[in-house]
């Protein structure tokens, strides 16, 4: 008689483990977010552009590394015709009818990967020193101010890295990504570690 595999739980509910079990580090807080919510990726041209995001509730940004925020929809940046569009604690369906009805007769791509990536914070002062570890943009505050965001990499992984405060990064990250990226970033935090 073979013995049953051990049922593994979803990668969110992974990286939730992971997580409880990361001791705190003030000087480089990770922490995952509430990732309950309605994610897309929407491409359009000029016709589209304005009524998808009026339907969203966040003005699509036009220039680079630019994103908008209004209350939980935030509207990042990605491409010139290519923006990432996240609603905490919303569903999805909702948002895309909306969308899909603003745009209609008007050429443009709304895909939803709310189930495809999660997010994670790195705050405190030497936040943007972990994350330089891996990443290669300069993440200083006159290159990447608040209100900054741009796809990039961290270590092997793609990510939508985002400045949301002096001293707090929003990452983006595939599911499939975010042990590794955590891993990755509890490791570059070593460093600030007493004793």
């Amino acid at each position: 008689m073979t013995e049953a595999s051990p049922v593994l739980p979803p990668r969110a509910d992974a990286l939730a483990m992971i997580a409880a079990a990361t001791p705190p580090l003030p000087a480089a807080e990770l922490r995952t977010l509430d990732n309950e919510c309605a994610r897309f990726v929407f491409r359009g041209r000029e016709a589209a552009i304005g009524p998808a995001g009026e339907a969203c509730g966040v003005a699509l940004p036009r220039a680079r590394g630019a994103y908008g925020e209004v209350r939980n929809r935030r509207a990042i940046w990605l491409g010139p015709d290519e923006w990432l569009l996240i609603a905490a604690g919303e569903a999805p369906e909702g948002i895309a009818a909306a969308i899909e009805a603003a745009t209609a007769g008007v050429p443009h791509s709304l895909v939803d990967v709310s189930h495809r990536q999660l997010c994670i914070e790195v705050s405190g002062p030497a936040a943007a020193t972990v994350l330089a570890a891996g990443c290669p943009l300069d993440l200083s505050p006159a290159a990447f101010p608040v209100g900054t965001a741009t796809r990039t990499v961290l270590a092997k992984a793609e990510i939508v890295l985002a400045r949301t405060g002096p001293d707090v990064f929003h990452i983006e990250v595939w599911r499939s990504f975010s042990a590794y990226v955590w891993h990755y970033l509890d490791e570059a935090r070593r460093e600030f570690r007493a004793g």
